[in-house]
């Protein structure tokens, strides 16, 4: 059997696949956690983080009628690079720079290429559903496999309707002195109709020689480079990849950058469009469109992402979001608390102070290297608060509601372990959460009485 042929069974096979799903939709009974900003912010917050397989998730959007709805999509999955990512933490302990690097994902299919694909288009044909008459969707790959993708997209979304093959170029990486050095992915994009959203966005064009033309009729700028019109985006686009000493670096290996996905979102959604993204990763795709006003829902199954996409919406201050749960967190700590007060203030409300004493964690249950392990067990030993990364405290009723959260930044050493915040009850069920270093969670319950 060649290529060609292996292709088409695959695409008929996870047809099928995702018929079967359809046909059997239930809605989920997934755990929710609306993170807020505030105690009364909006428990029904329309944004939507998804800790699970992007299978379930999608299903679960399904389920709940969100088809046809979403404006956007926009997935940065695995490349079949058949290698491991990493995610990179920076501590200070005593003073002293600890680096840790652990697994953040796996891009590793035993099953190869067939196994790649089949899991990529048994979800691409559930996307679909989830497009409105008005969406599309950009498929972010590179070299080893956007040829086998373009032909599996063509027939999920129809010839007619592929718009571009956005080239992103950049300088990174090393380069080879046995072929071109590559430097550049590729984005299919497709819509559902022909009443797709487009927003043509402009960049510069400089002019030749750099010297004005005076065209008559023509616009014309100058930046220190020389003389330049604008004109609507090429479809190849020159945009640096996040450097080490970036602003946006969040220490997540394959990160995107903010540049690139403003792009897509303002050309392919509006003020109020739900974006999505399936392989939220680093959660680039989730704050772009939560700085630009549109509503988003990210998915991803790694600890790790959903800790640094919860970090990355708090240092913008996002709206409410809720979080939906699809499988268990680790749990591989023990928080021990030094002690709990609380105040009465003004119109009945309650001022509550925390002060955190020590963290364990079970190393054990982590997947490190011996290295790793000898600067954590150190650590514990020590300066155990500092492996903290997020603190969250909330109230629990019928969906548990986060009042407040805390969070280690990337040039800050430890995260503040003594702290307050306000609650109208002291009969209110209170839990407090952690979040390490490598995503695992530790809950305690607070109690006055």
């Amino acid at each position: 059997m060649n290529i060609l042929d292996e292709l088409v069974d695959i695409v008929k096979d996870c047809e099928k696949s995702a018929e079967v799903l359809l046909s059997k939709l239930i809605k989920r009974q997934a755990s929710e956690l609306v993170v807020t900003r505030g105690l009364y912010s909006d428990k029904y917050a329309n944004n939507l983080l998804y800790h699970g397989d992007n299978l379930e998730a999608i299903l679960d959007l399904l389920a709940k009628g969100y088809g046809s709805r979403l404006d956007l999509i926009y997935i940065d999955p695995p490349f079949f690079t058949m290698s491991n990512y990493n995610k990179r933490v920076e501590l200070k302990s005593f003073g002293e720079k600890k680096v840790i690097e652990y697994k953040a994902y796996s891009d590793v299919f035993r099953g190869g290429l067939k196994e790649y694909l089949e899991m990529l288009t048994t979800r691409i044909f559930l996307m679909r559903e989830l497009l409105s008459e008005r969406g599309s969707i950009y498929v972010h790959v590179d070299y080893r496999t956007v040829h086998y993708i373009k032909v599996i997209m063509d027939y999920i979304f129809g010839i007619d309707n592929f718009l571009n093959e956005v080239i992103w170029a950049y300088k990174s990486g090393g380069t080879s002195n046995r072929y071109y050095a590559r430097k550049h992915d590729n984005i299919l994009v497709y819509s559902t109709s022909k009443n797709y959203i487009f927003n043509p966005q402009k960049e510069k064009s400089y002019n030749r020689g750099f010297k004005p033309y005076r065209f008559k009729g023509v616009t014309e700028y100058k930046d220190d480079i020389g003389w330049y019109t604008l004109v609507n985006l090429k479809d190849v686009w020159s945009i640096d990849m996040v450097g080490r000493t970036s602003k946006e670096r969040v220490g997540y290996e394959t990160q995107k950058p903010e540049t690139l996905l403003e792009r897509i979102i303002l050309t392919s959604s509006n003020e109020n469009s739900i974006v999505a993204d399936f392989f939220a990763g680093s959660g680039t795709t989730l704050a772009v469109a939560e700085k630009h006003n549109r509503k988003w829902i990210g998915s991803d199954i790694e600890n790790c992402s959903l800790l640094t996409i919860r970090k990355r919406l708090g240092a913008i201050n996002s709206r409410p979001y809720r979080i939906i749960s699809c499988n268990k967190w680790n749990r591989f700590g023990n928080i021990n608390v030094k002690s709990t007060t609380y105040e009465k203030i003004e119109d009945g409300m309650y001022r509550i102070r925390i002060n955190l004493e020590s963290y364990y964690l079970d190393l054990d249950q982590l997947n490190i290297t011996k290295k790793n392990t000898e600067i954590i067990s150190d650590i514990l030993r020590n300066d155990s608060l500092s492996l903290i990364d997020y603190i969250s405290i909330i109230i629990e009723d019928n969906t548990s509601e986060v009042i407040y959260e805390n969070y280690r930044e990337n040039n800050i050493s430890k995260i503040n372990t003594e702290f307050d915040f306000i609650i109208d009850n002291l009969d209110e069920h209170i839990r407090l959460n952690i979040i390490d270093i490598f995503g695992n969670v530790t809950s305690k319950e607070i109690k006055f009485k």
